[in-house]
């Protein structure tokens, strides 16, 4: 949660931003600066190095990152104006005074609790053997599945991208069934699924291309029944029918192929979910390993009777 004091700030960054500085002429461009280039000196004699700002900006938080790199100087006359005020705050020990102490305390054992829960995430040791036993375990989020997939359409004539063809007798729903469970059957006895798909699909868009839905992945927007049959399926195997809304669908896998772990993107995930694994584990023990007492107290008497 950003702080008052660094929300007011930003505010006041952001008014003043929004006034078109005086025109001045163009300066001379500086040396390159070098890491230990003092670029700010503070009213209270404090110094900031270039090292010393670049380490301090991922720190920020992310509104501040922004105004710290579009901005260096007006950044640090905030950065400035905070520093005097926390010394002012120091000064009048409002440090020491309730809510405020309670507040700093809070808020320093928040900020070191995720410190330590970073270092143990970033802490893990994930070996190229540990990389490989995942992918090999957790393949599928690196799956992909060619499809095909022929279309037998019932009850009214659904329109857009996917219509009865007006020469055909529309079917009711148990037709339609039992004419894909038909069509499952010949595929799998190896008709030609492609010839199947140009005289029985319903699918006038993917009929013309021989039934061909594309490539899938887990996380494309794929509806939740055909999701699990497609991804079950292997190479070359026909699927049990899908209902939908208006028709049956019969997919066949074309191809069945997986990202391979030398992707980075790929690699990059494994390592990531690894890392997740050791930080869950981690936490989990320090949660059994975390004792907390609740001294119990005698319940208060109860109050006498008041005479009437």
């Amino acid at each position: 949660m950003k702080s008052l004091g660094l929300s007011l700030l930003l505010c006041s960054f952001a008014a003043l931003s929004q006034t078109a500085p005086p025109a001045v002429p163009a300066a001379p461009v500086p040396p390159a600066e070098k890491g230990d280039t003092v670029i700010a000196i503070f009213e209270d004699g404090g110094k900031m190095t270039l090292d010393q700002y670049r380490a301090l900006i991922p720190a920020l938080p992310a509104s501040f990152q922004q105004m710290a790199q579009q901005d260096r100087d007006k950044f640090l006359h905030y950065y400035g104006m905070m520093r005097k005020l926390a010394q002012m705050a120091e000064t009048e020990k409002l440090d020491q005074q309730s809510p405020f102490k309670e507040s700093l305390a809070y808020t320093r054992l928040s900020a070191l609790t995720d410190i330590k829960l970073k270092a143990v995430m970033d802490s893990a040791v994930i070996t190229p053997e540990d990389q490989e036993k995942f992918y090999n375990d957790h393949k599928d989020p690196f799956k992909t599945v060619k499809v095909s997939a022929i279309y037998i359409a019932f009850g009214e004539a659904s329109t857009n991208d996917i219509q009865a063809s007006s020469s055909k007798k529309t079917l009711t729903e148990e037709e339609a069934k039992a004419k894909a469970g038909k069509l499952i059957s010949q595929a799998r006895a190896g008709a030609d699924f492609k010839a199947l798909v140009k005289q029985n699909s319903d699918d006038e868009t993917s009929r013309d291309k021989g039934g061909e839905f594309g490539n899938w992945r887990l996380t494309d927007n794929v509806p939740e029944a055909m999701r699990p049959v497609v991804f079950a399926l292997k190479q070359g195997e026909i699927s049990e029918a899908v209902r939908q809304p208006r028709g049956y669908y019969v997919f066949r896998a074309d191809e069945v192929s997986f990202a391979p772990l030398s992707q980075a993107q790929v690699r990059d995930s494994v390592i990531q979910q690894l890392r997740q694994e050791h930080f869950q584990e981690w936490t989990k023990k320090l949660d059994a390993d975390t004792k907390v007492e609740f001294p119990k107290t005698e319940a208060p008497a109860p109050a006498p009777a008041v005479a009437k």
